[in-house]
């Protein structure tokens, strides 16, 4: 199955609530979910294996608190790359490298947006200025100092506004 066919098959509202649920609290168990969907264990157990399948849940995890672990400062690095390199071949090296969180490409006038977070000031300077422009094929970047932070809605909890 190509990734687009992965994606193809519409989903229907009782996904849209399983996918939801799920959202808030990836723990839950088959019986709760089930319940709060209005459905049979056997129905919701077939429904998230089917959603899993086709790509839609792409895995469970814990939600970490940054600071909590010593991570306590982080940044948006924008990074412009230049010459023949390839953006995939960049952006699966500076996925490595300590520190990167997350690396997007992104249209406009710069190639990836990275997040990075460090336990200091010295730390994440060394993670931007040595280990991230310094990678060949790296042309510049430019940090912005994240301040603050606020959870947004992840997509399926909108149901209200989420059309298929």
């Amino acid at each position: 199955m190509t990734e687009h066919n992965r994606h193809a098959e519409p989903i229907d509202s009782i996904d849209r609530r399983i996918v939801a649920e799920l959202s808030r609290d990836g723990r839950l168990s088959v019986r709760t979910l089930a319940e709060r969907v209005h459905i049979s264990r056997t129905a919701a157990h077939n429904r998230v294996q089917h959603l899993m399948q086709r790509g839609v849940i792409t895995g469970f995890g814990a939600q970490i608190d940054r600071k909590a672990i010593g991570l306590n400062i982080s940044a948006l690095v924008v990074v412009r790359i230049g010459g023949d390199a390839s953006w995939e071949a960049i952006a699966a090296k500076l996925a490595t490298l300590p520190f990167v969180e997350k690396v997007q490409a992104v249209s406009g006038d710069i190639d990836i947006m990275l997040t990075v977070s460090a336990p200091d000031h010295e730390q994440l300077s060394q993670a931007i200025l040595r280990d991230i422009h310094d990678l060949p094929g790296v042309v510049s970047t430019r940090s912005h100092l994240i301040l603050a932070e606020i959870d947004g809605r992840p997509p399926a909890q909108s149901l209200d506004i989420w059309r298929v």
